[in-house]
């Protein structure tokens, strides 16, 4: 069946299928690592109450049948085994049935994770994982060569994660229609890495044609993706150097790299294929009724991405198979960031000891150089900067975090950089105050040795202690 399959792209899906492992092998550990915390049975969002409230068709996920902290740990660090093999290149040696299946585990595993994972996976990267994780199992392995309809698929995700976000851009922030987006960008998003400060002290004008450049990128170029190669090539190419740029200037998870992993299935290399048999009959059968649900699914992310109303980062079905993306369809033009603190003082005041709490990623002590942390993802840590942005992003699981902060909970901290209190002596109040930062100047920079500039702007907490012990004072 010479239709069916593309023999000159096995080097091309041997490529993506190690990276997609890899990305794989991040987002495991990730959860592993955080879990706890943020959604375990004490966690700030504890999965038992939500699956509680929530039903199996419209989440579905392992955890609904049974939870413990100790079965969620088993299933990720069992994603981060079969993610380890995978990247190894364990689906290789097995029969085509076996490589699908092993392939379908870690896709199923995350998706228990992320259907329980609430506000603390509710990025869009989650369901670009799953997405391209669902294809992944469809790629075949050496007993076959590459489908052509699975690489189109792929291609077609790319499409839509680089066209949607383009046009959310020309369709939201006025400043990405004037160019100007990038004198706020770098010093605003998320959370910037220790590049950051040097990207947004470049000259505006070379911003215009960043600006620019990412319009051509993202609504010109990944029509090319459709056309013969070379050129197709090029464009994945193009894509490749466009997110290595944003890689260097920010932190922003697997977002980068899983988009990468999607443009190598485009990149043609030039490398003499293998022998490999006709694909089975069965196999083109699954792979064509794979296709066809695509298709289908396809209808409201099309819909969505050519709307006016177009969102962002949406799930269209529970099993996250065909998703919207974009992101920064508006861009801060200020920085906000709240700073928790805590005393140790029986009767809080403004002059009491305050000691501030000093998170991994997101900005705090003005001297504190950003480090890189990309591809793995701080959750908490993004989760502030929309705290900063709006109270209301924060209603559900602020509360529970103060309330961590105070008891000293080991799982929370471990969360953090530095707590400034000692594991046995918590503190008796804890607060939270907004702050406007700011990159200082290439001259404050040399005087002060501070990568931030920040100024007090309000009360975000008053002075909180755990109901309990103002009960028993």
């Amino acid at each position: 069946m010479e239709w069916f399959t593309a023999p000159d792209y096995w080097l091309s899906r041997l490529v993506v299928q190690r990276s997609l492992a890899a990305v794989y092998l991040f987002a495991f550990l990730t959860a592993a690592l955080q879990f706890r915390a943020l959604i375990g049975a004490r966690g700030m969002l504890p999965v038992p109450r939500f699956v509680a409230q929530v039903p199996f068709k419209r989440a579905p996920s392992l955890f609904q049948l049974h939870y413990s902290d100790r079965f969620f740990a088993l299933c990720t660090w069992s994603g981060c085994a079969v993610s380890a093999a995978l990247l190894a290149g364990l689906d290789s040696l097995l029969p085509l049935w076996g490589g699908m299946l092993l392939w379908l585990l870690p896709w199923a595993l995350y998706l228990s994770i992320v259907n329980v994972g609430q506000t603390w996976y509710g990025f869009g990267w989650e369901s670009l994982l799953l997405e391209v994780g669902f294809l992944a199992v469809f790629l075949g392995n050496d007993e076959v060569a590459p489908p052509v309809v699975v690489l189109f698929l792929m291609r077609w995700v790319l499409f839509r994660v680089e066209f949607g976000a383009g046009l959310i851009k020309l369709r939201g922030d006025a400043c990405w229609r004037k160019l100007t987006c990038l004198d706020y960008h770098h010093e605003t998003q998320p959370m910037p890495g220790p590049l950051s400060w040097f990207f947004h002290r470049l000259p505006r004008p070379l911003h215009r044609v960043e600006v620019a450049a990412n319009h051509v990128t993202q609504l010109v170029v990944p029509v090319l993706l459709f056309t013969p190669q070379p050129v197709a090539s090029a464009a994945a190419a193009l894509m490749i150097v466009t997110q290595l740029w944003l890689v260097l200037s920010g932190n922003f998870s697997w977002l980068n790299w899983i988009t990468i992993v999607l443009a190598l299935s485009a990149v043609r290399f030039p490398a003499a294929p293998p022998r490999t048999p006709d694909a089975p009959l069965w196999y083109v059968a699954v792979v064509l009724a794979v296709t066809a649900l695509i298709a289908l699914l396809s209808y409201h992310p099309v819909r969505n991405m050519l709307s006016r109303g177009q969102v962002m980062n949406r799930s269209f079905d529970p099993l996250h198979l065909v998703n919207t993306y974009g992101a920064f369809g508006s861009v801060s033009r200020v920085r906000y960031e709240v700073v928790i603190e805590g005393t140790a003082d029986d009767v809080p005041h403004e002059d009491s000891d305050w000691r501030e709490y000093e998170f991994r990623g997101k900005p705090g002590d003005p001297r504190h150089w950003p480090r890189q942390f990309a591809p793995y993802h701080l959750r908490l840590d993004w989760m502030m900067w929309f705290a900063a942005l709006s109270p209301g992003y924060a209603g559900s699981w602020f509360g529970a975090l103060v309330e961590r902060l105070l008891e000293n909970d080991r799982d929370t901290l471990r969360l953090l950089r530095r707590s400034p209190f000692p594991p046995d002596a918590p503190p008796r109040y804890v607060r939270a105050r907004l702050f406007r930062y700011r990159f200082t100047t290439w001259r404050e920079l040399r005087e002060t040795g501070a990568c931030w500039q920040r100024t007090y702007v309000r009360e975000y907490l008053p002075p909180t202690r755990l109901a309990a012990a103002a009960q028993r004072s």
